[in-house]
């Protein structure tokens, strides 16, 4: 076996984990309330891969015989967050969870950012992307300023007019505050948000860049790209691990153009992993808890899986799981701690086995390594051996 496709649909959880309480979610559940509120969702591709026999899925019917390896994962790590679900799921652990400011960022991190950018901000405080820019939007094209503010989630976004300040000054911006977001007031990410449109019908742009920390130990994705193997990242799995351990990168539009961009490398004569993340599940829906729009793009994701089987080579696996959860149905708009699906298929691949519950995300990483026969990571139990026919 020479390939990995991993793909990420980011934030489909399936339930809450026992801790969840303790991070604020209780009787969360991504899928299961989604398809509670449209019992008409259309998924038969992902329930063939066998999502509805999974441990815990009471929401969708199960297939008789699935014709992969189904199951799920425990988070470890004391978070709910794209960068802990993902440095988990590759091997390391976040013990201390990452610093947040539920009242926005201290004065004198606000007069830095001004100073060494030349710009006012505007905002800080935490607040929804839309929300904000219905909010200060306006006011943003009118003077230039800069809306800076975060989320539950340990993060310092700036967003600006796309017509106003070049994205590459946003950019820059960017990583003049993740020079300043470090130490004692380390945040996991900076997030450019620029925007397009007019008062009353702003539009985030896809655009968006994120700079991460880097992960503090070697990730699975470290291991095989020290082995001299392709890491090739589509979508924001690139920021995510700040460029640590990658390749090869592409970023993408939209889920579609993920779909589209991981085919057009599964196409390609490479070795190692194709790791993608579909975000528009989460950042389009989860965050802005739109139900429908959620159970679309599930739809409309399923409905790529057989083009995905179909340009799978022999020797290929393909994982599929998720990284946190994001309940559309739940008070606010932050992400929800969740157990996450896993799917597995290859044609060296068991049919119609329940690995169950998986202590850690880290599990799947471990099995990806071992997959390639690279080093193992710090973290995780490789399942390889119980899924290999």
């Amino acid at each position: 076996m020479s390939r990995v496709i991993w793909m990420i649909i980011d934030s489909v959880g399936i339930g809450a984990l026992p801790d969840s309480e303790k991070f604020g979610d209780v009787n969360v559940n991504t899928l299961g309330n989604i398809v509670k509120n449209y019992k008409d969702i259309k998924l038969p591709n992902m329930l063939k891969l066998g999502l509805g026999n999974i441990d815990g899925i009471d929401s969708l019917e199960g297939v008789e015989s699935p014709i992969g390896v189904f199951g799920r994962a425990s988070e470890v790590s004391k978070g709910k967050d794209t960068t802990t679900g993902h440095w988990e799921m590759t091997g390391v652990l976040v013990e201390t969870p990452f610093r947040t400011y539920e009242n926005g960022f201290p004065k004198e991190i606000i007069d830095e950012f001004e100073r060494k950018t030349n710009r006012k901000v505007i905002g800080n405080k935490p607040a929804s992307g839309t929300a904000i820019l219905d909010e200060l939007g306006e006011q943003q094209m009118k003077t230039g300023e800069v809306i800076v503010y975060t989320s539950a989630d340990s993060v310092f976004q700036i967003a600006a007019h796309e017509e106003i300040i070049p994205l590459d000054e946003l950019y820059k911006m960017c990583e003049i505050a993740r020079e300043i977001m470090m130490g004692d007031n380390a945040v996991a990410r900076i997030i450019a948000r620029p925007f397009v449109g007019q008062p009353g019908a702003f539009e985030r742009t896809s655009n968006r860049r994120d700079y991460s920390l880097s992960p503090f130990e070697d990730t699975v994705l470290d291991n095989i790209k020290n082995s001299n193997l392709d890491v090739i990242g589509v979508g924001k799995i690139e920021d995510i691990f700040n460029k640590q351990g990658i390749t090869e990168a592409i970023h993408t539009k939209d889920n579609m153009d993920g779909v589209d961009q991981t085919i057009n490398y599964m196409k390609k004569e490479n070795n190692g992993l194709i790791f993608t993340n579909l975000v528009d599940f989460d950042s389009k829906y989860g965050h802005r808890r739109d139900v429908k729009g959620y159970k679309e793009a599930l739809e409309e994701f399923d409905a790529r899986i057989p083009e995905i089987l179909e340009n799978m080579k022999d020797d290929d696996i393909l994982i599929i799981n998720s990284d946190h959860g994001n309940d559309p149905t739940y008070k606010g708009t932050d992400h929800t701690r969740e157990y996450i699906p896993m799917l597995i298929y290859g044609k060296k691949v068991k049919d119609g086995l329940n690995l169950g519950t998986r202590s850690s995300f880290a599990d799947i990483g471990a099995t990806v390594a071992d997959i390639l026969n690279v080093k193992m990571p710090k973290h995780g139990n490789s399942f390889k051996n119980d899924i290999i026919k």
